[in-house]
């Protein structure tokens, strides 16, 4: 398919700056794909579509406070930079993005706020990347202390147009957040809270995790109208045993089994055996899933409403179908959904 395919007006007021106040109480349109209906319903009705013996899998990754201040030795010059992936815990090297990246240069030092924490900019990687490393006399247990106090919810300004709050700090991660290590949320699992999950158990819906650092890559602009051509950023995932063993006894069994976000979509769809069940398996995958494709894993995918020519877009079309699935981004935005991270809610059965 075609970049173009996935282009279309969206009215900005439709992205949403800030999330409802509960978070069940977002919008869910229900997509159904054998039929094309389309069903207008609240978040917390999802239960209604869900039995005994059905799978949730989340993404327990969690969101750190990637976005720091900094000031340029001599000149003092305000420079952000966000964090994108630690490269050696050891060494404390980063990968990072850099703005102004024209004033940043290696061998320059950064100094951030009135805290002991340095870092030094030893290589150019991108036009705004580099590779820093931090000078910090402490135990790597106060170094991520440091971080954690000095950083800014990563909320991606280009769509959220608002500085960041306190209370992002807290909206911004699921219910279900573990493990550090994503720099965006998986945003179909904000709308989770602990009632929900124990109405799904009541229900006998099992949960269970796996885990996909969210990178910046999955919303780094696609700028090929060949999609085979776009390369994903590779992010790092694990599948542990316990959902293996519930996902494949779901399917064994003709029951659901629902991806809640694209990024577990992408992990499940990694890691498959020859005979399409889920394996334990834990490294990087850089999928990158457009129309068609045979998905193997889920049956079932809960999404938040994406922006245009998104690869986020481009997945939920691969699993509902593009014709189906653009039609109904065109009555979400008739029907005024809000979209985009803090926005409501699809799910596709």
């Amino acid at each position: 398919m075609k970049l173009s395919d996935f282009k279309f007006e969206i009215p900005k007021k439709l992205i949403s700056l800030y999330p409802v106040e509960n978070r069940d109480e977002s919008r869910l349109m229900v997509v159904h794909k054998k039929t094309g209906e389309i069903e207008h319903k609240m978040f917390k009705e999802i239960t209604d579509y869900f039995e005994d013996g059905d799978v949730f899998v989340m993404n327990n990754t969690k969101v750190f406070p990637a976005r720091l201040y900094g000031n340029k030795e001599k000149t003092g010059a305000k420079i952000e930079v966000f964090l994108l992936r630690e490269l050696n815990q050891e060494l404390r090297l980063w990968d990072v993005l850099v703005d102004p990246a024209r004033k940043i240069r290696v061998g320059n030092k950064l100094y951030f706020g009135d805290s002991d924490l340095v870092a030094e900019v030893i290589d150019n990687t991108t036009s705004r990347g580099r590779t820093i490393r931090f000078l910090f006399d402490g135990t790597d247990e106060e170094f991520y202390k440091t971080i954690d106090s000095l950083g800014e919810t990563p909320l991606l300004k280009e769509f959220i147009d608002r500085k960041v709050e306190p209370e992002d700090r807290e909206r911004y991660q699921t219910i279900f957040a573990e493990h550090v290590g994503a720099v965006a949320a998986p945003t179909a699992g904000l709308h989770f809270t602990p009632h929900l999950l124990k109405r799904l158990e009541l229900k006998g819906v099992d949960v269970s995790p796996i885990t996909l650092h969210v990178g910046l890559g999955t919303f780094r602009q696609v700028d090929v109208e060949d999609l085979t051509k776009h390369k994903m950023d590779s992010e790092n995932y694990d599948i542990p045993e316990k959902t293996v063993e519930l996902v494949n006894d779901a399917l064994d069994n003709k029951r659901r089994v629902v991806a809640v976000g694209t990024t577990v979509l992408k992990t499940v769809e990694s890691s498959v055996t020859a005979n399409n069940r889920l394996k334990v398996s834990n490294g990087w995958t850089d999928k990158f899933i457009i129309p068609p494709y045979d998905f193997k894993i889920a049956n079932a995918l809960i999404t938040n409403f994406h922006l245009p020519e998104s690869t986020l877009l481009m997945t939920a079309s691969a699993f509902g179908g593009y014709d189906l699935i653009m039609k109904a981004y065109q009555e979400a935005i008739k029907e005024k959904y809000r979209f985009f991270s803090y926005g409501d809610a699809m799910l596709i059965i």
